[in-house]
């Protein structure tokens, strides 16, 4: 059997063409993996999840370490309510995460109690469900005016400072916290933590 030239050239343009288009799909295929959630975040110079984690850590380690709170907490575990951090820079920061961090942290040492402020509607949707609703045995209800007030109010605030020119750009943040006795209105423990990151233009322009 003869085969023509014309014939054997477009079936090595075909072979050329498919071949391209298998080694392209393997180079844009997305490979997924795991990484360690504790690794040093440097991405860029916003506030990320190793600055989470740093001062959820060293605010929790303060406060447990303080000999106020030894003392508060030698016989007894105080019932705490958690304000969600006030987020005072440019940034769209979730500032829940790091209060989410810090209660768990003080539940875990069990020297604390907690009550969830972020659940007061849903909790008092299903109190009244419970007890006006004939579709639940009264017996079983929970009744109104059982819940434990909360006994101290842990707050805080996140600030940044943003200085920046051509070559080199530089962020500051400034975390506090505070526990505020709830009936006194006195302060019993306050700390801070300071990050500086610093961004510098490379010399080969990447």
């Amino acid at each position: 059997m003869i085969i023509s030239k014309r014939y054997k050239t477009a079936s090595t343009y075909a072979l050329v063409g498919l071949s391209a288009l298998v080694l392209s799909g393997c180079a844009n295929k997305a490979v997924v993996s795991y990484g360690d959630a504790q690794a040093v975040e440097t991405t860029d110079i916003n506030f990320g999840s190793t600055d989470l984690q740093k001062v959820a850590s060293q605010m929790t380690d303060s406060l447990l370490s303080s000999p106020v709170v030894g003392t508060m907490t030698a016989n007894k575990r105080p019932v705490v309510f958690v304000e969600r951090i006030k987020n005072k820079t440019s940034e769209h920061i979730d500032t829940e995460s790091i209060t989410d961090s810090i209660s768990t942290q003080m539940l875990r040492s069990g020297k604390f109690r907690f009550v969830d402020m972020s659940r007061v509607e849903s909790v008092r949707e299903q109190l009244t469900f419970q007890n006006e609703d004939a579709l639940v045995n009264p017996a079983t209800a929970v009744a109104f005016g059982k819940q434990i007030g909360a006994q101290f109010m842990l707050y805080g605030n996140l600030s940044s400072i943003v200085k920046s020119n051509a070559d080199k750009s530089d962020v500051y943040y400034k975390f506090t916290m505070r526990l505020m006795d709830m009936e006194s209105g006195l302060i019993e423990w306050a700390d801070e933590t300071e990050i500086r990151k610093t961004k510098e233009k490379s010399t080969f322009g990447w």
